[in-house]
């Protein structure tokens, strides 16, 4: 019987989330399986790749063969190389310790670049949300200057307007003019004679 690591697809219409499960390479995709392993979620952004490591590990030492998809999320998660490293150290090239620390190594310097990844992520999401907001409040700044403007405009309209309908108002206000000039006329003339 040929094993093989596989995905089981679940999940409703285009948003699909798979099993990762070890299967009879006769069974049908989402049929009968002998053990799930781990799951799948590629909707999130990085995807989501859940695995039991040591169950993983243990049906590859086995003889399991993965798909090329499931092959690259093991060797995503590090499975790969643990399954390198655990046959050096069964045919004695190193000892079990060495072959931990380097796989300690890959595995913090992996998760410190998913973390970078994912931190970028929300970055870049933070800055649209906020470009999104500044372009907002630049449209809103523009909408209410056009609103002033044309406010004005129609204040000049109504004045000019109400300037033409009441032409006794420009009359009485040169007489004003010229009454404030006599008196002025008079106090110079009163010094002349003085």
């Amino acid at each position: 019987m040929s094993v093989k690591i596989r995905l089981a697809r679940r999940g409703r219409k285009k948003m699909a989330i798979y099993d990762v499960v070890v299967a009879d390479a006769r069974a049908p995709r989402d049929g009968r399986f002998i053990e799930k392993i781990g799951s799948y979620n590629p909707n999130t952004n990085p995807a989501s790749i859940n695995i039991n490591n040591e169950r993983a590990l243990k049906w590859l030492l086995n003889g399991a063969q993965p798909t090329d998809t499931v092959k690259a999320m093991l060797s995503y998660r590090g499975i790969m190389l643990k399954k390198h490293l655990q046959i050096g150290v069964l045919k004695g090239a190193i000892t079990q310790e060495q072959a931990d620390a380097k796989f300690e190594a890959w595995l913090n310097e992996k998760d410190a670049k998913i973390a970078g990844k994912t931190e970028g992520i929300n970055k870049a999401k933070a800055d649209a949300r906020q470009k999104a907001l500044d372009a907002e409040a630049a449209k809103n700044q523009a909408r209410l200057d056009a609103i002033k403007a044309k406010e004005d405009e129609q204040k000049a309209l109504l004045a000019a307007a109400e300037a033409a309908n009441n032409p006794a108002a420009e009359e009485a206000a040169p007489e004003a003019t010229e009454e404030s000039e006599a008196p002025e006329a008079s106090a110079e003339g009163d010094e002349a004679k003085a």
